[in-house]
């Protein structure tokens, strides 16, 4: 079956020629979709640049692995549990946030909620003497931290441990005692899909926060296009995307997720934003033309990533609670990585000497300075993408946000003189994308030049002007 098919990935790397005329080549692999690049260690004012998962599925949720993740002899499906692993450490993610369902997590004990395998080399994270957190080990000897969460009335995110007493009952609610309970647990409390509540609901409800993106919701917008690809693909088109790009073939702005997103921030509270992967190896099983099916966890993975800035601890490493106090305090930005893994974007604000990053709570006055990022291992002798940086301003009005400047220069510098919440956003036309996009290279690319249109990079998380 196509659903226990093993998945084999491979990524060609192309020989650039020595040319003394030539350019110089990058330090590593030159950057094509599918591509990916281990996070830069480098401190900025103090803090790491990670990435991962928000909102994922494993064989821990019951419509995970074509909906039958438990075979006939009552095991978890070793395949699907493999492409998460596999997934996970192809696409170099520091850290995963599991979100399984309430109906199989309810009753998955810790560390198997962690998939955590001890015989794989991987090593509990232990605070206090209990294993909060799985350090999974990858076989090029690096790895991954991966937490334990649900997707149910709330979406709690690096829980601990369970939450005492009725499980199923706290996990269905959407109650302050729900939330604190599974604060009490270790967890950010979040909400997944956004689109299914109001915003008066989204103010109400006890939460440190909510997505601002999720593939799932997003896939059903594109859903025609999904299809048309793959009925491309089975009948041997060879001017198609590249398989890596069927993300963005068929991604949108959500305007159901701008507006809820800008207006809960425009009523004054802080609450953090998500992209949410919703990754359940449960959608696209026919296989593409790199031999994996086309919604592999991997493929998955790889489309996009939340980057957040997290604080080492003493000996220079990170864990778990690093991770969670850094999603927490908002310092956190979403990044379409089928674009291109981008190095060198920043943004923070600056008064008086003193910097403030994502998350702060900035006095007026103060400036708002955002960097553009370059994509990392860019080939030379490609186009390079067109930028423009973004700042927006969230109203509670039917757009969600109001553009308070923009540029395509390198910097963008806005001096914050007016309450509110902010945000800056990098944009893109990809013309690095031409030859991946092969046949289709001009219905994305020079329509859009031509209808002045580019596609979103990176979603920066708020900084809020009082």
């Amino acid at each position: 079956m196509l659903a226990h098919a093993r998945l084999v990935a491979t990524i060609v790397v192309p020989v650039l020629s020595a040319c003394p005329a030539d350019p110089p080549p990058p330090a590593g692999p030159v950057w094509s979709p599918g591509v990916t690049y281990a996070s830069d260690a480098t401190p900025m004012r103090g803090f790491v640049d990670v990435r991962g998962l928000v909102h994922s599925h494993s064989v821990y949720s019951h419509d995970a692995c074509d909906g039958a993740p438990v075979l006939e002899d009552g095991t978890r499906d070793p395949v699907c549990f493999d492409d998460f692993r596999r997934g996970l450490c192809q696409t170099k993610h520091d850290f995963a946030f599991l979100t399984d369902h309430r109906e199989s997590f309810t009753d998955t004990e810790f560390p198997d909620a962690l998939l955590h395998r001890p015989e794989r080399g991987d090593a509990l994270i232990e605070h206090d003497g209990v294993g909060t957190a799985n350090r999974a080990s990858c076989e090029d000897g690096s790895s991954a931290i991966i937490m334990a969460g649900a997707e149910a009335a709330m979406m709690p995110v690096g829980l601990e441990r369970h939450v005492p007493g009725d499980r199923g009952g706290v996990y269905g609610e959407r109650t302050p005692e729900a939330a604190q309970a599974e604060r009490d647990a270790g967890a950010v409390v979040l909400l997944a899909h956004p689109e299914d509540f109001s915003v008066a609901e989204l103010l109400s409800f006890p939460v440190d926060g909510f997505e601002m993106f999720n593939l799932h919701a997003n896939t059903f917008l594109g859903m025609g296009v999904a299809l048309d690809f793959i009925l491309r693909w089975q009948d041997g088109d060879t001017g198609l995307p590249h398989p890596d790009l069927l993300v963005f073939g068929i991604y949108s702005e959500d305007a159901r997720y701008l507006q809820r997103w800008g207006n809960v921030l425009a009523s004054g509270r802080h609450l953090v934003t998500t992209m949410g992967t919703d990754c359940h190896r449960n959608t696209f099983a026919v296989v593409l033309e790199d031999g994996e099916r086309g919604d592999s966890y991997r493929r998955m993975m790889n489309a996009f990533s939340n980057h957040v800035r997290a604080r080492p601890l003493d000996d220079g490493t990170l864990d778990d609670r690093a991770i969670k106090e850094a999603l927490a305090s908002g310092r956190n930005y979403g990044v379409f990585e089928m674009l291109g893994s981008p190095v060198g974007f920043d943004v923070h604000a600056e008064k008086d000497g003193g910097a403030y990053e994502l998350g702060d709570t900035v006095p007026t006055g103060a400036t708002l300075i955002v960097d553009a990022p370059s994509v990392r291992e860019l080939d030379p002798a490609a186009q390079p993408p067109a930028l423009r940086l973004r700042v927006l301003r969230a109203t509670a009005d039917e757009a969600g946000f109001v553009e308070v400047a923009s540029t395509t220069d390198a910097r963008l510098a806005v001096p914050l003189a007016e309450p509110g919440a902010y945000r800056a956003e990098v944009r893109m036309l990809p013309w690095h994308l031409r030859e991946h996009l092969r046949d289709d290279a001009y219905g994305y690319l020079d329509v859009a030049a031509e209808e002045g249109r580019d596609y979103v990079w990176i979603y920066g998380g708020a900084l809020y002007v009082e």
